[in-house]
């Protein structure tokens, strides 16, 4: 619950608060340690990644670590934010008047850079050391608005630092990219966040299957924001004990099991079988979407095992899928798996018209 009573979802309430919390960011961290410990701390950054892997987190770190004063009023820039200086406390709850967040998805125009940045910056900070820009999906600005921005970007006054997070980095400008320090945010490992995940359930005092975390994250796809969404759904959804039957249920995934074993059917040439099980998967309330991308995720599965056999240790799959999965790597010729998954792709797209 938060403070006043209201239920806050896990993603919010297990947000990041320092570089400590961040999982699978190791790169990007270290870079940041090192830069704030010699005292070269770039003018503006740009931070690029899938949805979820913590851009705006991680840009609000950034802001509190460097307006930071410690405890005692005396510390300086720094990677661990103490959390307890008012610097700090009004970062992390998005109202101190020295850090503007803007989202570039609604003000994209020229006159929003114009009033929001540029007639601003030259005032100093009124109680932070610096002020800080967040601007969210910059990729989302106008052209006049990014050639506005270029030069309060290139030359900015030394009280101001620029952190931009956007998805899309190609459609942000390259005199714009020239001008920042770039992070790209990695997709987590799936190790990284089965344990992150169980961390949680745990702190939640929630009874959840490591076979269903790992069909969490696989649904994840490397987003913490949608792995932590869905282990809030998974908790309430099996109200006390979660098993993996429940959170594919839950999402409307079928059964991997049963996707192999229509895989089988189909790979043995068995259409009646192939069929009879399709329908059993649809009668069970399976997406035939799902299905269909299942099946191609498994092509795919099966044809990198057949070529890198390490591959198939990937803790998100279970012992027995696993087992079956080799054994289709070895039975299977490659030409028959690029057949697959040529028929496959062309399934999904015309499947997704009908």
């Amino acid at each position: 619950m938060s403070a006043d009573g209201a239920y806050q979802v896990l993603a919010r309430k297990y947000r990041p608060t320092d570089f400590s919390d961040l999982i699978g960011q190791d790169a990007m961290v270290q870079t940041l340690r090192n830069a704030f410990k010699a005292d070269r701390i770039a003018q503006a950054f740009i931070l690029t990644g899938i949805r979820g892997t913590g851009k705006t987190t991680t840009a609000r770190i950034i802001a509190k670590g460097l307006n930071c004063t410690g405890p005692d009023g005396k510390g300086g820039p720094t990677t661990e934010p103490c959390d307890a200086c008012p610097n700090c406390i009004a970062i992390g709850q998005g109202r101190h008047t020295d850090v503007m967040e803007m989202d570039g998805a609604t003000q994209t125009r020229v006159d929003d850079v114009r009033d929001n940045i540029i007639s601003t910056v030259s005032y100093a900070p009124s109680s932070a050391r610096f002020k800080i820009f967040i601007i969210d999906e910059v990729h989302m600005l106008s052209v006049n608005a990014f050639n506005a921005l270029l030069k309060t970007l290139e030359e900015p006054p030394k009280h101001v630092k620029f952190i931009f997070a956007t998805t899309e980095i190609r459609k942000v400008p390259v005199t714009v990219l020239s001008r920042c320090q770039r992070f790209d945010l990695r997709r987590i490992e799936p190790e990284a966040m089965i344990a992150h995940l169980a961390r949680i359930a745990e702190a939640e005092g929630a009874e959840i299957e490591t076979a269903a975390l790992a069909t969490i994250t696989r649904a994840a796809e490397g987003s913490v924001r949608d792995a932590v969404s869905l282990l809030d759904q998974a908790i309430a959804h099996g109200a006390g004990k979660t098993s993996a039957a429940d959170v594919r249920a839950m999402i409307g995934l079928a059964d991997r099991g049963r996707v192999l074993d229509l895989f089988d059917r189909i790979m043995t040439g068995d259409a009646a079988g192939a069929l009879g099980e399709l329908g059993a998967q649809y009668a069970d309330g399976a997406d035939p979407l799902a299905v269909l991308s299942d099946l191609a995720e498994i092509t795919h599965w099966i044809s990198v095992v057949s070529i890198a056999p390490d591959t198939a240790e990937d803790p998100t799959i279970g012992p027995a899928e696993r087992a079956r999965g080799q054994k289709m790597a070895e039975d299977l010729p490659m030409r028959v798996l690029t057949r697959a998954w040529q028929m496959l792709l062309k399934a999904i797209e015309e499947v997704a018209y009908a």
